[in-house]
């Protein structure tokens, strides 16, 4: 069944009830959504599960979104291992009292799954067994993942990496983070790093200068012999090998001309 086809399925079954069919995005991972009242929560997934043509007795996952003042959706994911097909099933409850009824008897896979939104979200599973703390210590207080609660790092300590404007006291940009043991864009070669690149202590903004240029010898031209090169600190008493051979004029002067009188290696 095509997801269109699955949707219209589930809405047939739960008539008269008012529910809404529409198909979620992800091109070939595309899913029938289908909207259902809280009141009819455990029917929709339990046509799902016993219905023939859809036959959805595989119970994926269970969770919530929190849409602030409009309530929280809880999602479900059912799936066919007969005909490969799947539904999203999901319902919205009000802020103020959310609840729901469990589906822990339809699908007892739906146990831990209830008690993490019940314990990230604050919603209530009626009929669920029991709701224990599933991740968080029993004394933790709030519901981690609505919306409106703080995270207690930024509460307990300046925190540079603020989203938005006035978060964080600690004020400044944002830093790029750079994995450990990579050198920062200022520490290496001779360009100076660039306004906003380097953070507190790096490149020209920190106070830690480019490291300066070294000089180097230039490379020999292909297939050229490598000069050698002279000692430092060898004089002319330095011995076979030292610069003194550097300094000897080539024969017939510098300027390529016959030697002079009296210069070693002329003519007489």
């Amino acid at each position: 069944m095509t997801p269109e086809e699955v949707g219209r399925r589930v809405v047939a079954l739960l008539a008269p009830v008012e529910a809404t069919a529409s198909v979620s995005g992800g091109q070939g991972y595309a899913r029938a959504t289908v909207d259902v009242p809280p009141s009819s929560w455990a029917d929709a997934l339990r046509a799902a599960r016993d219905d023939a043509e859809l036959a959805c007795d595989f119970f994926d996952w269970l969770s919530a979104v929190d849409e602030l003042a409009a309530g929280f959706d809880v999602v479900a994911h059912l799936w066919s291992t007969r005909h490969r097909h799947g539904v999203l099933l999901r319902t919205r409850v009000p802020r103020e009292s959310p609840a729901v009824a469990s589906v822990v008897g339809l699908y007892p896979g739906a146990g831990w799954h209830e008690r993490e939104t019940h314990e990230m979200f604050g919603i209530d599973f009626t009929g669920h067994p029991g709701l224990a703390p599933l991740l968080l210590p029993p004394e933790f207080e709030g519901h981690p993942l609505r919306k409106e609660f703080v995270l207690a790092s930024r509460v307990a300590k300046p925190w540079p990496g603020a989203k938005e404007p006035g978060e964080s006291e600690a004020g400044g940009g944002r830093r790029a983070v750079r994995p450990p043991g990579v050198p920062a864009p200022g520490e290496w070669g001779t360009v100076a790093t660039p306004a906003g690149a380097g953070g507190v202590g790096e490149g020209p903004r920190g106070g830690t200068p480019a490291r300066p240029a070294r000089e180097r010898a230039a490379r020999p031209a292909p297939g050229a012999p490598a000069g050698r090169t002279p000692r430092v600190g060898a004089g002319p008493a330095a011995g076979s090998g030292g610069s003194a051979r550097a300094d000897r004029p080539a024969p017939g002067g510098a300027d390529g001309g016959a030697p002079a009188d009296g210069d070693e290696g002329g003519t007489a």
